[in-house]
């Protein structure tokens, strides 16, 4: 019975990370605070990425650069998650506008800590 009840979670779970399609990501080289809620983090969207669209994410890290809070507007409403490193920092370098658009491969590299800006494709990341 414990089995059966294991793959409708992992069914429910499969469908509810289709509902969350993000089509581009973005990351905001300005800190944030994180104990900005919901409605100061969609402010600080609009003002830096001037609005926020459907299926976008938007990342902001923390001063030291080990807690990151990612918002996601999915067409129908807003999530926000949150993600803090045990060791290390997130890292990279600034943008022109204060912005800098990810790839899919970049973001995975990113929230795991790794350096993502030379990510080639195939995810093989290339020093300096």
């Amino acid at each position: 019975m414990a089995r059966g009840i294991g793959l409708d979670l992992r069914a429910v779970v499969a469908r509810l990370a289709a509902m969350i399609q993000v089509e581009a990501l973005w990351l905001s080289v300005e800190s944030l605070d994180m104990r900005a809620g919901m409605e100061s983090i969609l402010a600080r969207v609009v003002r830096v990425f001037g609005a926020a669209q459907p299926h976008h994410a938007y990342l902001f890290a923390n001063r030291r650069a080990t807690r990151m809070k990612v918002l996601v507007h999915d067409g129908q409403g807003i999530w926000l998650a949150t993600r803090r490193l045990h060791q290390g920092r997130f890292l990279w370098r600034q943008g022109q506008d204060g912005r800098i658009e990810l790839t899919r491969p970049q973001f995975d590299a990113l929230i795991l800590g790794l350096r993502w800006e030379h990510l080639a494709d195939g995810g093989i990341i290339h020093t300096l």
